[in-house]
C-alpha cells in the first residue's frame, strides 16, 4: 500500500488535498497529515488519518514525520523570505526518509517570472531536483479565495479596488488545485512533469460584475495607481513591509504575471476549473 504524506495538512488548501484523496478511495489509514499542531489536527485523526507534528523550522520532527512515506504533497510554507531555508529542511528529510516521489506547490513559471514570489520557489524547485527525488511540480496560479475572502471589504466600500487595469489573471478555487493535486499523487504518467497550473482567465472588472450579479450590490472595479493602492493599504493598518509586498503583487499582476494560457489543470481534473460566479457565491454563502 503507496503510503502519501501531505503536509501543511491542517491549512486550507493540505485539507482539501487529503479530501480529494479519501475522495478518490485512498484509505485514510493510508495518509498521513503532517502539521505543526496536531492538537487541530483531531478532525483528521477522528476520519483515520494518521497525523504527526512535522514543523519546517523543526528538522528533527521532520525526519519522524515522513518516514515510511512513499509519495509526500510538499505544501510550500507561508513565511515569504524564510521558505527557502525552510523548504531545504523538508527536502532532506524527505531525501533521508526514502521518500519516493514528491510533489510540490510552486508558482506559475517559478523559473521565468517576475512576479514576487517566484525566487524562493524556484530556489525550492532547484532543491527538489538536486535531491534526485522523482518530483512533480504543481505550478499553481492564484487562488480565487485570495479576492473572494474580502467580500466584506468590497460591499464595504461599494467597489473592488486595485492597480491591476485589465490584466487577466488565471485564477481558480484551492479545491480545483487540490483536486489537480491528488490526480497527480495517485496517479502514472507524472514522474519529473512540471505542470503550469491555472484557471479560466478573467479581468478584476469581470470579477466585480460576478460580486455584483451574487450580492445583488452594484459593485465595480476601481482601478488606482500603484501608490494610491499602497496608501490604502498603510491606511487600512498594514505595515510598510507588507503594503510595499502586497504593491509588488499588485503590480506583477498588472504585467500580466498572474495569467496563463496553459490547459494544464483542466487536462488533470477532467473539466473545467470552477467557474467565477460559482466561487464567489460559495463564498457568499459560507
Amino acid at each position: 500500500m503507496t503510503t502519501y504524506a501531505v503536509t501543511g495538512a491542517t491549512g486550507e488548501l493540505g485539507a482539501l488535498v487529503i479530501d480529494a484523496l479519501l475522495e478518490r478511495e485512498i484509505e485514510a489509514a493510508a495518509i498521513v497529515a503532517v502539521v505543526r499542531n496536531t492538537a487541530k489536527a483531531a478532525g483528521l485523526q477522528e476520519r483515520g488519518v494518521t497525523v504527526r507534528e512535522g514543523d519546517y523550522d523543526k528538522p528533527e520532527t521532520l525526519a519522524s514525520a515522513l518516514a515510511g512515506v512513499d509519495t509526500l504533497m510538499f505544501i510550500s510554507g507561508s513565511e515569504v523570505g524564510q521558505r527557502v531555508r525552510q523548504h531545504g529542511n523538508v527536502v532532506e528529510a524527505a531525501r533521508a526518509a526514502g521518500v519516493q516521489r514528491i510533489a510540490y506547490t510552486s508558482v506559475l513559471r517559478a523559473d521565468t517570472s517576475d512576479l514576487a514570489l517566484a525566487p524562493e520557489h524556484k530556489a525550492t524547485e532547484a532543491l527538489i531536483r538536486e535531491s534526485g527525488i522523482p518530483f512533480t511540480l504543481l505550478r499553481n496560479g492564484w487562488y480565487i479565495e485570495n479576492y473572494t475572502g474580502q467580500l466584506g471589504q468590497y460591499l464595504q466600500a461599494g467597489a473592488v479596488i486595485g492597480a491591476a487595469g485589465d490584466a487577466r489573471i488565471a485564477a481558480a478555487t484551492r479545491a480545483d488545485f487540490a483536486e489537480a493535486a491528488a490526480v497527480v499523487l495517485t496517479g502514472e504518467g507524472h514522474e519529473n512533469a512540471v505542470y503550469e497550473l491555472g484557471g479560466t482567465p478573467f479581468a478584476m472588472v469581470e470579477f466585480a460584475s460576478a460580486v455584483s450579479e451574487v450580492t445583488s450590490r452594484s459593485i465595480g472595479y476601481r482601478n488606482v495607481t500603484l501608490d494610491e493602492y499602497k496608501q490604502g493599504l498603510l491606511a487600512a493598518g498594514l505595515d510598510e513591509g507588507m503594503a510595499g509586498f502586497l504593491a509588488a503583487l499588485e503590480a506583477n499582476t498588472a504585467a500580466g504575471d498572474l495569467d496563463t494560457e496553459s490547459e494544464d489543470l483542466a487536462k488533470l481534473i477532467g473539466r473545467p476549473s470552477t467557474p467565477l460566479t460559482e466561487a464567489v457565491r460559495a463564498a457568499h454563502t459560507a
